[in-house]
C-alpha cells in the first residue's frame, strides 16, 4: 500500500482525471473494507436482513463515496478559502438546533430539512478542523508561543463544544475539544500551557458538575460503580462486558450471538456494535478491526508528513486525531473504561450524518495528498510545485 510516491505531483490547470489517477486507492479500499465490516454487522444486528439498518447505510455509503472523491479533487486552497465561512454555517447551524431542533432518544441534535435529517455537531468537527489548521497556518512559529493568539482558536473550539454539551450531546462535545487540542499540539503549542489548561479544567469540575444532567450524572457514577444498579443504569455496561467476555478467542460464529439476538444488549447497531462484532467474531475479530483502523492512521501519517504547505498538514492530522479519538473512545467506553457518552464506531455504527462528514473527511486527507506539493501562502495564495 505505497502512497503512490512514483507518481508525479499535481501540476496547474490538472484535469479531474488526472487528479483520481492521484488518489491513494489503498486508502479508499481499507475505508470500504471498514464500512463493509459495519454493513456485515448490522446485517447480524437485524437477525440476518438488509433492513433496516445495512441497506440504508451501504446506499449511504455509495453517496459518501462519490461525494468523498468529489472532495479530493477540489483544489486545497479553496478549503482554505472557505474554512471560516464553513464554520460560521455550520455554527449557524448548531444554534438553529437549540431553537428548532428535532428531539430523539431524549436529546435535541437533529434539524429536520424535509427531505433529510442532518445533525449540526457532525458537520462542525470538520468545520473546527479545516478552521483551526487556516488559523495556525497563518501564524509563525514565534506567534504559535504567544498566548494571546491563542485565545481566538480556544474560542473557535470553545463556543461550538458548549452548545453541543447544552443538547446534550457530551460524546460529540469531547471529540471537538480533543481534535482541537491534538491540532493545537501537532502547531507547536507547548506542553505546558496544556498542563496549565487542564489543571484549570479539574479546577472547575465540582462547578461544572452542577450543570450536568441527571442522566450525565449517572453515567459517571455508574462509570465508577456499575454493579451499584444493574437492572438500572448500570445495566448497558454490565451486558456489554458479559458479551465482550463470551465471545471468546474466535467467538460464537457470524449471526449467533445471543447477548446480541436475544436483546440483552442495547443499541446493538450503533453505540454498542464493537461490542456485537466482539461477541460474534471473538478476541482475532476485534482486534483485526483495530489493525484495519491502526493501518488507516498509518496512511494518514504518511499522507501529512508529505504535505509542503503547513494547512495540508494540521487539515490531515486534524482528521486524523478526530478518527482516532472517535473509535477509542467508543471501544473504551463498551470495555467500561470510559463512562458511556454516545458515540458510534466510524464508519461502523448505523448513522447517516456521522457516515457522510466521516467519508468528507476522508475525501479531504486525500486531498491534502493529491495537492501536497502545492504551496500556499499566508493568505491562501499559492503555486503548485
Amino acid at each position: 500500500m505505497a502512497l503512490h510516491s512514483s507518481l508525479s505531483a499535481p501540476r496547474r490547470g490538472m484535469s479531474i482525471f488526472d487528479k483520481l489517477r492521484q488518489t491513494t486507492w489503498g486508502l479508499v479500499a481499507l475505508v470500504t473494507l471498514v464500512s463493509s465490516v459495519g454493513f456485515a454487522m448490522l446485517y447480524s444486528a437485524a437477525g440476518g436482513s438488509f433492513d433496516p439498518w445495512a441497506s440504508r447505510q451501504m446506499i449511504r455509503f455509495f453517496v459518501g463515496l462519490g461525494l468523498m472523491l468529489g472532495v479530493a479533487v477540489v483544489d486545497l486552497r479553496f478549503f482554505f478559502r472557505i474554512a471560516y465561512p464553513f464554520y460560521f454555517v455550520a455554527l449557524v447551524l448548531l444554534t438553529a438546533v437549540d431553537v428548532a431542533g428535532a428531539i430523539g432518544m431524549g436529546a435535541q441534535r437533529w434539524l429536520d430539512l424535509g427531505v433529510i435529517q442532518i445533525q449540526p455537531s457532525e458537520l462542525m468537527k470538520l468545520s473546527v478542523v479545516l478552521v483551526l489548521a487556516r488559523y495556525f497556518h497563518r501564524l509563525g512559529p514565534e506567534d504559535v508561543g504567544n498566548p494571546v493568539k491563542l485565545i481566538w482558536p480556544i474560542f473557535l473550539v470553545l463556543v461550538p463544544a458548549a452548545l453541543v454539551v447544552k443538547q446534550p450531546d457530551l460524546g460529540s462535545a469531547i471529540i471537538i475539544g480533543l481534535t482541537g487540542a491534538i491540532i493545537f499540539f501537532l502547531a507547536g503549542v507547548r506542553l505546558w500551557k496544556f498542563i496549565v489548561v487542564g489543571a484549570g479544567g479539574a479546577a472547575v469540575v465540582p462547578i461544572a458538575w452542577g450543570f450536568l444532567r441527571e442522566y450525565q450524572k449517572n453515567r459517571v457514577l455508574t462509570f465508577l460503580n456499575p454493579e451499584n444498579d444493574p437492572l438500572g443504569s448500570g445495566y448497558h455496561i454490565i451486558q456489554s462486558k458479559i458479551a465482550l467476555g463470551s465471545g471468546g478467542i474466535w467467538g460464537k460464529g457470524f449471526l449467533q450471538g445471543t447477548q446480541s439476538h436475544l436483546q440483552f444488549l442495547p443499541e446493538k447497531q450503533t453505540d454498542f456494535i464493537f461490542t456485537m462484532l466482539s461477541e460474534e467474531l471473538g478476541f482475532v475479530g476485534g482486534l483485526a478491526l483495530i489493525g484495519i483502523y491502526s493501518l488507516i492512521l498509518l496512511y494518514g501519517v504518511g499522507i501529512a508528513v508529505r504535505s509542503r504547505s503547513q494547512f495540508g498538514r494540521l487539515v490531515a492530522v486534524g482528521i486524523l486525531g478526530g478518527f482516532f479519538v472517535y473509535a477509542f473512545v467508543n471501544m473504551a467506553m463498551v470495555m467500561g473504561l470510559l463512562p458511556v457518552v454516545g458515540v458510534p464506531l466510524p464508519l461502523v455504527s448505523y448513522g447517516g450524518t456521522a457516515m457522510m462528514t466521516l467519508l468528507m473527511g476522508f475525501g479531504l486527507l486525500i486531498n491534502v495528498y493529491i495537492h501536497r506539493d502545492v504551496h500556499i501562502g499566508r493568505s491562501g495564495a499559492g503555486e503548485d510545485g
